[in-house]
């Protein structure tokens, strides 16, 4: 029997009554699936339903053969030996039990069949790039990205029949992720990938979209889907378009019937006002006028209704694909003008910048290198939020700095309120203005900060940052597409189309950089910056 998973009738809401799932009929079979929709569309709930970490309120989750699950936040105990990380630590130690000469009969039941795992384990992390580190040495002495491939090393081991992987890439650099497509790439059982990294959903064999708890096949990669889509919604738009031609057409007809009607009944009057035919015979034609009137009526309004049922299916079929579009000319930096000047620059936790490095004009630059390299110590550096060690990084225009967690925003205020925090003369109505055009509109700039989505937390705080008073004429940006889906990749990047002073980004993904207009690629490698280019970072050695 080949391997799949079923859900039948599924059903799952929160403990607060939030409906996630209603009935929900699908099915993964071999083969690699893309998982993608909006923020909120209840993606991850549907992986942790699959693999067992949430019980659905009615229907079923049906799997043959063994599920392997990555969540989204790898929490690994520091404690642990990477023997122990990868649950082959009894197995190894009863193999190093049995090389030693002790042939107790439970050393050979704990070993089975699989007298390689210790090779294979070692295998195993060299393929995905962990080949320094020893089977016996502490979980605390990993980084964050090396933890989640030392847990997806432990999910290969176990040769799962399944893999479900949720943003696996969220915290890899460029290097960790190129090991981490390989693997994906050579997946020969059933994978479901949830992800927003483009790159990733390109290796998948067909997408399924999530949306309002119903999920769409599509055959092919994420470029194949897109193109698809595109398709998809032309003919949605061309929809609309007649069904609002044939409202106009049906409303038109009632009207010209009611016209119509009047005139026949103003006519009816009069006879019966000069009383040229007998009374009963004016009294039929009149009771036959009112049947035939009603039924006139009831037809056009009928069709009217139909014309709005049509209409609002039609609309329903096309996607809100919103997109932030800011007019910020009080951003916009001269060419040539002065912007950052980093000199001789030494941080905290040892890098540095040897020499003069200038940022000039609207330049816009993308910093990128390895976890722990020092990308972010360098962008707090020159945001003032950490002292230099030695040397200086002189800011010559307003500057604002978006971290990765966020925290921009005080939770217990609303979004109009954070706005208000950053731009303090602007009017209220200002304010409400512009942060319309970042898409929280009437109600939505009211919502508390603390009460957002990702998406919409990014978008605030995005917002908050770019309406700030006075305007940055320098943005810096800590991996801003971490956890964002694809709609709000693409709100980000049209809000950066408008904006028209200097950046300079920190990201691995390398897509959304390409998309943004990158002018100067730096490279942050064993502590120094050097410049590098974008096809050297796209094949890294």
């Amino acid at each position: 029997m080949s391997t799949s998973l079923t859900c039948t009738s599924l059903t799952f809401a929160w403990p607060d009554g939030t409906l996630v799932f209603d009935g929900l009929d699908t099915a993964f079979g071999p083969g690699r699936t893309g998982l993608v929709g909006v923020n909120g569309s209840g993606k991850s709930t549907l992986l942790k339903l699959l693999a067992g970490e949430l019980t659905p309120a009615g229907g079923t989750v049906k799997v043959t053969g063994e599920v392997g699950y990555l969540p989204q936040n790898v929490t690994l105990d520091t404690t642990l030996r990477v023997d122990e990380a990868l649950g082959i630590a009894g197995r190894r130690a009863a193999l190093h039990a049995i090389e030693a000469g002790d042939v107790a009969e439970e050393h050979f039941e704990t070993v089975g069949d699989d007298w390689d795992v210790e090779e294979r384990a070692v295998v195993t992390l060299g393929e995905l790039g962990l080949g320094h580190i020893g089977l016996d040495r502490t979980v605390g002495e990993v980084s964050g990205g090396e933890s989640v491939l030392l847990r997806l090393a432990a999910l290969l081991l176990r040769r799962p029949d399944v893999l479900l992987l949720d943003e696996p890439t969220n915290n890899l650099d460029l290097y960790a992720r190129r090991r981490l497509y390989a693997a994906v790439a050579s997946w020969p059982g059933v994978l479901v990938v949830v992800s927003h990294d483009r790159e990733l959903l390109d290796l998948v064999d067909q997408i399924a979209d999530l949306r309002s708890g119903e999920i769409t096949w599509y055959g092919g990669n994420f470029s194949a889907y897109e193109e698809a889509l595109a398709v998809e919604q032309e003919a949605a738009e061309r929809m609309v378009r007649v069904a609002e031609a044939d409202l106009r057409k049906q409303k038109r007809e009632l009207a010209d019937a009611q016209v119509k009607l009047a005139r026949r009944k103003r006519y009816g009057q009069k006879m019966w006002d000069s009383k040229r035919e007998p009374k009963v015979v004016m009294g039929e034609r009149k009771r036959q006028a009112q049947v035939a009137a009603g039924k006139h009526r009831i037809m056009h309004e009928e069709k009217l209704t139909e014309a709005r049922e049509r209409l609002d299916e039609a609309v329903e079929a096309v996607r809100d694909d919103d997109e932030i579009r800011v007019d910020l000319p009080y951003t916009a930096v001269p060419p040539g003008r002065e912007v950052l000047t980093l000199e001789n620059l030494e941080m905290a936790h040892g890098a540095r910048v040897e020499g003069i490095l200038d940022l000039r004009g609207p330049e816009r630059i993308a910093l990128v290198g390895r976890n722990g390299a020092g990308k972010t110590t360098l962008l707090r550096t020159v945001a003032g939020e950490l002292a230099a060690v030695a040397g200086e990084a002189r800011v010559h225009v307003p500057l604002r700095f978006l971290p990765q967690r966020l925290d921009v925003l005080d939770d217990e205020r609303t979004v109009a309120e954070n706005v208000a925090r950053f731009a303090p003369g602007a009017t209220n109505n200002r304010i409400r203005a512009r942060l319309a055009r970042f898409l929280f509109r009437g109600a939505r700039a009211d919502q508390q900060a603390g009460t957002l989505s990702g998406g919409e937390r990014f978008r605030a705080a995005l917002a908050a940052l770019m309406l700030a008073e006075p305007a940055p004429q320098l943005l810096l940006l800590d991996e801003p597409t971490n956890n964002l889906d694809m709609a709000s990749v693409r709100q980000l990047t049209s809000a950066l189309e408008s904006y028209e002073g200097a950046l300079l980004v920190a990201s691995h993904d390398l897509p959304f950089l390409e998309s943004i207009g990158i002018t100067r690629w730096l490279l942050m490698e064993e502590g120094e910056l050097k410049e590098t280019t974008p096809e050297a970072i796209a094949d890294p050695a």
